[in-house]
């Protein structure tokens, strides 16, 4: 009550009148409703725990309350805690010094028997706010104090991203709970002295040396380059506030550039020219630079900065009462201000030598786990050794993964799996063997069985082989989306050769681009695609020109042998061939081998397995990896085709109808057309079980609608790049919680960072592979395929095989080191 009495700002309530809050000191008396006992004898520490909880979330009605409230709680005859819970508004941890220098003595003075004499501190907190008001001035007013600084804040802060990305546990919220949770940690007095030395010798502060490592890191974690982080600054920029206790703290935007990956010496003298500056323009309360700066306002973050580094001394901040051993509890009140807080306390010998670290964490449990904060608190603490080790070295080359981290990605691309040494026509001959009546596509009112889809694909492979096609070739099909198209694939195959789909639908100038590049034996198309094609000397083979119709009536329906194609056809063979879009240049060919698809088709028979007689959905373009793996994955296992025609294909509506007339069970879908098949009768839906998205970024909220929707439905997210063979990475999406995955059989995955180190694992593994359905046998990295019919090909194994791809948005870049077998043009 002596402390109260003394400072005015602790005895300060805060009335409003038509919604405008007024000052009002209370007289002395009102210190004792703040201060209360209270005996808790016997009590155990889960309920002293609780106690202390409740008091620090308690809100106070700072209309009618005082910011401050006392409670002394009786554990024992020898054991007292006294629990002290100030609102922010009256106090920040500069005050905690006066605070517990007045509470010192007015304890000793009244354990002494005298009254204490603390005369009123020569400044109260409302002098002062008076005088920054005063000193700030007009902000319309060009030449004030306000003025000026708004204009370098302005400036310095042009273009600040909305906010600082970190790996997160979970999506942002919309409207953040609050919760918080609160992690300490400590570095040794060997660590502080490295920090202190390297400041030294860059002319800093140990702050400004952590400063830099922090950025450092997040930049390394994926948040770019352009990183800001806030602290609190003190505000007493006189010394008559030094003893006068309230919250002066301002918060500052310290925004750091690691672009062009500096040195960390580079970094730290970088860090320290923003902070001075910022410094020297610290006067403007933080609110009215947001107000200034008007940065886009959500309620799902906080405005300018999201991540806090604080960092002060110890010095003058222990209470010390006469007779007492006194040891300070802090009280987490389970909340959070911001995604993340660090708060960081130096210690000092008696003769200033650095003498350790006291630190903690407090963080968004709406973003992060504990265990995700505990790997970030580790992680900076690497970076900082590393900085101190050698402030030379660029930032991009600290090693900021541990040996867990380092065994975790081991194992996770422990993805070793025997595979069999086969091509891709022997495994669909093996399925029309074993139930050659069974139903192998249907189209419209059109049903093909296995044995005669196979015996069609024979007699046309015996056609093309004649013609030229065999292992090493290509062939191109400009075909529309009926039977005639099956069929040329698996004759395309069983010839030996590798096909080229050519979509009637691409521009004339791609088509022409594809067919110079690849330069096939044969170009098999029909009557009705035929004019629209390019012009070449390419050989064409009508499929429903009379000629061919007959020609193919002569030849035999049975299985071709390698003594029947012009080579051996062997699973390092190319099975494919398909041209990235073209975006980042001129279009790439990506030659698939039969090994790899092999592959690819068995890994998902056994993780997403197809049943036979259960009907699968084909609406992909051939142009397409998943078109290949619609078509194929389905008639290797037994499963019926249900094809689309080109304009069923394009309409979400004819789709789902198509669903339900056959009671198909699996579709393979962009997420954008998921969301359009989503907007219609989900009814139709209802026999499709598993869907597979891939193609596109699949966002939480339509994942979760798709759950909403379609509760007994499995829903797969695939990712990965025709350059590595196809889709490398696999997961389930349950509701929101959606991940790229873990690698397929025989893939290796990598997140790499801009220098090309590996980033942490974030999150641990969500699926694994079943035990192998195929005899084992060794799946190493395919050579390059011969050059004899290429000769200007530039192939190369897939195991050197890399391809870029966008992770959350930063820059990380995704890498594949796979035998999965196929090469790029």
């Amino acid at each position: 009550m002596d402390v109260i009495d003394r400072h005015e700002v602790l005895r300060t309530v805060l009335p409003e009148t038509d919604g405008v809050p007024r000052q009002i000191v209370l007289g002395r008396d009102a210190a004792h409703a703040a201060v209360t006992l209270a005996d808790l004898t016997g009590a155990d520490h889960d309920e002293v725990s609780a106690r202390v909880r409740a008091a620090a979330r308690r809100a106070v009605d700072l209309t009618r309350e005082l910011p401050l409230r006392a409670e002394l709680l009786a554990l024992g005859p020898e054991e007292h805690l006294l629990l002290f819970v100030v609102h922010h508004i009256a106090a920040d941890g500069w005050s905690f010094g006066p605070l517990w220098r007045d509470l010192a003595h007015a304890y000793t003075e009244r354990r002494a028997g005298r009254t204490p004499e603390l005369p009123p501190p020569p400044v109260q907190y409302a002098d002062y706010a008076l005088w920054q008001h005063e000193l700030l001035g007009d902000a319309d007013d060009p030449d004030s104090l306000l003025a000026e600084q708004l204009r370098y804040w302005t400036a310095h802060l042009r273009d600040l991203p909305d906010q600082l990305t970190l790996p997160t546990d979970r999506p942002r919220p919309a409207q953040p709970g609050g919760r918080g949770g609160h992690l300490a940690f400590s570095w040794d007095a060997a660590a502080h002295q490295r920090l202190a030395a390297l400041a030294r010798d860059c002319g800093a502060s140990v702050f400004m040396v952590v400063q830099a490592a922090l950025a450092a890191l997040c930049t390394r974690l994926g948040a770019g380059t352009d990183i800001p982080i806030g602290t609190p600054a003190a505000g007493r920029t006189d010394e008559a506030l030094d003893e006068v206790v309230g919250f002066f703290v301002n918060t500052l935007v310290l925004r750091t550039d690691t672009s062009g990956d500096p040195t960390f010496r580079e970094l730290i003298g970088r860090v320290r020219d923003v902070d001075l500056a910022a410094y020297a323009h610290q006067d403007v309360p933080f609110e009215r630079l947001v107000e200034a700066l008007n940065p886009p306002r959500t309620a799902a973050r906080h405005p300018l900065v999201q991540t806090l580094l604080t960092w002060q001394s110890a010095a003058g901040r222990d209470l010390e009462l006469p007779g007492l051993d006194i040891t300070p509890v802090p009280a987490g009140t389970g909340t959070a201000r911001l995604d993340m807080e660090i708060n960081a306390t130096e210690h000092r010998a008696p003769d200033g030598t650095p003498a350790g670290v006291e630190a903690a964490v407090e963080f968004s449990s709406d973003l992060f786990d504990r265990p995700t904060v505990e790997a970030f608190v580790a992680r900076l603490r690497r970076i900082t050794d590393a900085a101190t080790a050698d402030p030379g070295q660029r930032i991009s080359q600290a090693d900021i993964l541990s040996r867990q981290e380092r065994r975790t990605l081991r194992e996770r691309n422990d993805t070793a799996h025997g595979v069999p040494d086969t091509v891709l026509p022997r495994l669909f001959e093996d399925r029309a063997a074993t139930d050659p009546g069974a139903p192998a596509l249907y189209y419209a009112d059109l049903t093909l069985t296995y044995a005669e889809l196979n015996a069609a694909a024979n007699r046309l492979a015996r056609l093309l082989a004649a013609r030229g096609a065999g292992p090493e070739s290509v062939v191109a099909l400009a075909l529309p989306r009926t039977p005639a198209m099956v069929t040329a694939v698996l004759a395309v195959l069983k010839a030996g050769a590798a096909y080229l789909f050519l979509d009637p639908d691409y521009p004339a100038g791609r088509l022409a681009f594809m067919l110079g590049d690849t330069r096939p034996v044969l170009l098999v198309t029909d009557r009705a695609t035929a004019p629209a094609l390019p012009a070449t000397d390419i050989l064409r083979l009508v499929l429903d020109a009379d000629a061919t119709v007959e020609a193919l009536r002569t030849l035999s329906d049975t299985d071709l042998t390698d003594a029947d194609r012009r080579a051996p056809l062997r699973p390092p063979h190319p099975a494919y061939v398909l041209y990235t879009s073209g975006s980042t240049g001129t279009p790439k060919g990506v030659v698939g081998l039969h090994r790899g698809c092999v592959n690819r088709l068995l890994w998902c028979s056994r993780t997403y397995p197809w049943h036979a007689g259960q009907p699968v959905l084909a609406k992909t373009t051939l142009s397409f990896i998943d078109g290949t793996t619609e078509l194929l994955g389905a008639l290797l296992h037994g499963a019926p085709v249900v094809l689309a025609d080109s304009l069923t294909a394009r309409s979400p509506a004819d789709l789902a109808a198509l669903v339900a007339r056959h009671r198909a069970t699996r579709i393979t879908v962009v997420p954008s057309l998921l969301a359009a098949l989503l907007d219609g009768d989900t009814g139709l839906l209802a026999t499709c079980t598993l869907w597979v998205t891939s193609g596109e970024a699949l966002p939480p909220a339509l994942s979760q609608r798709f759950a909403d929707a379609l509760p007994h439905a499995r829903l797969v997210n695939f990712y990965g790049a025709s350059e590595a063979g196809g889709d490398s990475l696999h997961a389930v999406a349950d509701g929101p919680d959606v991940a790229a995955g873990t690698p397929i059989w025989n893939t290796h995955v990598h997140v790499l960072d801009a220098a090309l180190r590996p980033v942490p694992p974030a999150y641990p593994a969500r699926s694994t592979s079943p035990a192998p359905a195929w005899p084992a046998a060794t799946c190493t990295a395919p050579p390059s395929p011969p050059n004899a019919s290429w000769p200007t090909r530039t192939a190369r194994p897939a195991s050197a095989c890399t391809a870029p791809a966008t992770w959350d948005g930063s820059v990380p870049t995704a890498s594949w080191n796979t035998s999965a077998g196929s090469t790029t043009r």
